[in-house]
């Protein structure tokens, strides 16, 4: 019996993480902030299944871990703030992600020694080098690095605060790794745009900030196409597997792996979504950002190959969540 504790249960990838690893037989320990987030948790899974609780209120916190990490094998660290309303980068975005990896990585050292891996989910946003915008000679891999420096991420761009914090926190993970010379391994897990059904506690209100992107696009809300700012998208469920995937593979020790299904437009999302929702015609866009120029590529081949991730189709993607989205649409 495998004990796996799971950081951030409440979110968007961890839902599905949640699910996974209990239908894989695991005995999952879930850090939460509050007990409401438990309770709807508890929701969603039989009285039985083997499932239990730490609340966590502050990842950030000196030794927010040190307690839920006790007697756990592996660890799945989710648990990092991804939006764009922020009055203190430092604050809001950069303490949360950055001390949240060092504290559940020391926690592991000093209370856990049994733990051998752990999976932490990092970003696309700790790959892409903003300043080379559309960059049609490159291709993106795991060998990428953001380039971004302290002073850009304490600036006011909110995409960059956004950025910088996914690439400092998996920077912190890997120094930590060099440095304190732990027991366990670690693996990055290193999504673009997630999209995708939702598992978790959401309402229109509190859509994830990768949803919003296409549920702006269904509700009515955008008036022409909007263009494709970071144009690389995957499906939340392939992220998840990957994840649960990196706990059981020796291959994954010590990588990091850009999970990442292609690219597209929202052009396509919006005809995607009319073909198969002919109900939303009239509020879906038809019109306006459809760029013809040519942008990065994007490498997926190594979490096909250690991973064993078979990528789910955009339209299958955009299909399962607008399924959901639709019966928000007034």
């Amino acid at each position: 019996m495998t004990i796996a504790l799971l950081t951030g249960a409440s979110g968007f990838i961890a839902g599905h993480v949640l699910k996974i690893l209990l239908e894989k037989g695991y005995t999952v320990r879930a850090t939460v902030r509050s007990t409401s987030k438990a309770d709807y948790l508890k929701t969603l899974y039989p009285a039985d299944a083997k499932l239990s609780f730490a609340i966590v209120e502050d990842i950030a916190a000196p030794n927010a871990f040190d307690e839920a990490v006790k007697g756990v094998d592996v660890i799945v660290h989710t648990a990092s703030p991804f939006h764009f309303k922020i009055t203190d980068p430092v604050k809001d975005l950069l303490d949360p992600a950055i001390k949240g990896t060092t504290s559940i990585l020391q926690a592991a050292k000093n209370f856990a020694p049994q733990v051998k891996r752990i999976v932490i989910t990092s970003s696309f946003a700790a790959l892409i080098d903003a300043s080379k915008g559309d960059w049609p000679e490159h291709t993106y891999s795991e060998a990428d690095w953001n380039p971004v420096t302290w002073e850009e991420a304490i600036g006011n761009n909110p995409s960059t605060n956004y950025r910088a914090s996914k690439t400092f926190a998996e920077k912190a993970a890997w120094d930590f790794l060099e440095k304190e010379k732990p027991n366990f391994t670690i693996t990055t897990i290193n999504p673009p745009l997630v999209w995708g059904p939702m598992v978790h506690d959401v309402t229109p209100e509190t859509v994830n900030t990768s949803n919003a992107n296409i549920w702006t696009l269904v509700n009515g809300s955008q008036a022409s196409v909007p263009p494709a700012h970071v144009p690389a998208w995957v499906d939340v469920r392939n992220v998840a597997e990957a994840h649960v995937n990196a706990l059981e593979t020796s291959k994954a020790e010590n990588q990091r792996y850009f999970i990442v299904a292609g690219k597209f437009t929202y052009k396509e999302i919006s005809d995607i979504v009319l073909k198969n929702f002919p109900e939303l015609n009239g509020k879906v866009p038809t019109e306006g950002a459809i760029s013809t120029k040519k942008v990065y590529d994007v490498d997926n081949s190594k979490s096909k190959a250690d991973l064993g991730i078979q990528y789910i189709s955009l339209e299958q993607s955009v299909i399962d969540l607008t399924k959901q989205l639709v019966n928000w649409v007034k």
